[in-house]
Parts: C-alpha cells; sequence; structure tokens
C-alpha cells in the first residue's frame, strides 16, 4: 500500500511539473505567443514524455533528431538519454524559452527542417544509431517523413506523435478504409506499428483532435522490387481513384502483364487498390519492367 501511494505522488509531482498553469507562466515571462501557423501544441504531461522515451529505447549509442522542440519538454527528457540531440525549431522566438533548460547535450538550429540540407548536419555526429523522436506540427507531418525518407538520411527508427487521423493511414493495413499509397510507401521503407495513444488535453493550446504516437522500425529487409521508380508510380496510380477498380485506374499500362500476377493470387482487374498488399504491388511492379 505505501508503495503504491508513493508511485501516485511521484506521479501527481510529475505531473504538476509540466502542467498547463506552469508551461503558460513560463512562456508568458518571455512575452511568448502561440503562432498558429507554425501549428504549436506544446505536450505538457511528462508520464506521456516518459513512456515516449521509454518505448523509443533511446541509449548513449543513439543519435535523436528533434524536429519542432516547442518549449522543450521532450528535449530535455530526450537530453538526458541519448548520446546526443539535434534539434530543428522554425521558430526563433522559442530561444530563450529553449536556453532555460540544461540542454548541455544538444544542439538546437533555429531553421525550418524541410528547407535545412539534413545530410550535411549529420556529417557532423559518428553514433551507431540515428532516431528520430518528436511531436510534430500537425500540419506538415506528412512533408517531414517524406523528407526523412527521399534524402536518405539513414534513418534507423522514428518515433513520432501525429494526428490520430493521419496515424492511423500511417500503420493502415489492406482492406481498411484508411490504406492508401501513402501507407504502401511507408510500408516498404519500415515496420510501422502504434505505441500510445495520446489525449488532446495534454497539450497547450489544447488542439481540436486526439494524437498517437507511431514508431517507425528500418526494415532490414525490403520487399523485392526491381525498379522503384515503376513500383511508386504504380502504386500512385493504382489509388488515383480509390473507389475505381485497377483496370480503370490503370488504363495507361499493360494490363495483360498486370493480370498475370492478379491471376496467380486468384484476383482479376475487377479488384481495388485497397485490397492489394505491398507484396502483390511489388509483383506487378516488377513484372511490369520484364
Amino acid at each position: 500500500m505505501f508503495k503504491a501511494k508513493q508511485i501516485y505522488i511521484k506521479r501527481l509531482v510529475i505531473y504538476m511539473e509540466y502542467s498547463p498553469k506552469k508551461m503558460t507562466e513560463e512562456l508568458n515571462k518571455e512575452n511568448f505567443n502561440f503562432k498558429k501557423k507554425f501549428g504549436q501544441n506544446f505536450i505538457v504531461d511528462k508520464n506521456i514524455i516518459h513512456s515516449i522515451i521509454s518505448k523509443s529505447n533511446i541509449d548513449k549509442d543513439t543519435l535523436v533528431i528533434e524536429i519542432g522542440p516547442g518549449a522543450g519538454s521532450l528535449t530535455t527528457e530526450l537530453n538526458k538519454v541519448s548520446g546526443h540531440v539535434l534539434a530543428y525549431e522554425i521558430d526563433k522566438t522559442l530561444k530563450p524559452v529553449l536556453e532555460k533548460h540544461n540542454l548541455n547535450n544538444t544542439t538546437i538550429i533555429y531553421e525550418d527542417f524541410l528547407k535545412r540540407n539534413v545530410e550535411d548536419d549529420l556529417k557532423k555526429y559518428n553514433y551507431k544509431k540515428t532516431y528520430v523522436v518528436a511531436n510534430l506540427p500537425y500540419y506538415i507531418t506528412t512533408p517531414i517523413i517524406i523528407k526523412l525518407i527521399e534524402d536518405k538520411l539513414n534513418i534507423d527508427k522514428i518515433v513520432v506523435m501525429v494526428q490520430k487521423e493521419v496515424g492511423d493511414r500511417f500503420k493502415a493495413k489492406p482492406n481498411t478504409k484508411e490504406y492508401n499509397s501513402l501507407s504502401i510507401f511507408l510500408n516498404y521503407y519500415y515496420t510501422v506499428e502504434k505505441l500510445l495513444d495520446v489525449s488532446k488535453n495534454v497539450f497547450i493550446p489544447k488542439p481540436n483532435v486526439d494524437s498517437i504516437v507511431i514508431a517507425f522500425t528500418k526494415k532490414e529487409n525490403k520487399v523485392k522490387v526491381d525498379n522503384e521508380q515503376i513500383f511508386f508510380k504504380l502504386v500512385r496510380d493504382s489509388f488515383k481513384q480509390k473507389r475505381k477498380t485497377l483496370k480503370n485506374n490503370l488504363k495507361g499500362y499493360n494490363l495483360e502483364k498486370v493480370e498475370e500476377v492478379l491471376k496467380s493470387h486468384n484476383l482479376d482487374l475487377t479488384v481495388r487498390a485497397e485490397a492489394l498488399p505491398i507484396e502483390i504491388f511489388a509483383e506487378i511492379a516488377n513484372n511490369l519492367n520484364k
């Protein structure tokens, strides 16, 4: 009983330490104003932060990239457990807020991550693993994820908090309404899984929707694709009009080659893209590349 009470008190203290009131007071001291154009929603529940850290499996051999540190609540904890934190913050008015933390193990670059040459930044560091851990601004979540992949940054794991609806699309499986071309694009590079749900009540200002934390773990053995350009174009075109069949969406393709693969899986051209797993798309793309 006594131990349980201690744990409860400890959790209460942690929550109070990051209460909305306290964070608001700290931000007001620096005359900080939330900017809607940057999609700023700062997390104030340290229990959620500790859960993210724990599930990310960060250690001193890990370089962590954080995008949008905001008021520094997640950054502070990443600073303690990682080899180093490389953070990108677009809002320069947050500099005095972040400088109040003891971030002796963190480098903050006050620039737009989407416009930054991150590959050059990473050349300064030499760690066994590179992770991205961040509470991403809702309005640019997908562009950030795509940049991480297309810039070929050799990221081992991505752990990000995103809008629940967006996260559902990221981790969607075939034959679900959320499954789309982006689901396949991400699944090609990473194993995608949900780590935890996050209530909208743990942010200031409070957003209109709940969030989830998603983990993307780099695949050691990707599905075999002979030509990625053909593969990704095929996937995009297949979902061009989601409610239409492959026969309608792929009119400019060699449908005989498409159907050849489908028949081997007891399917035909009347199937919709949402019914096909990544492996079948890969087979079709490889057959079109012959």
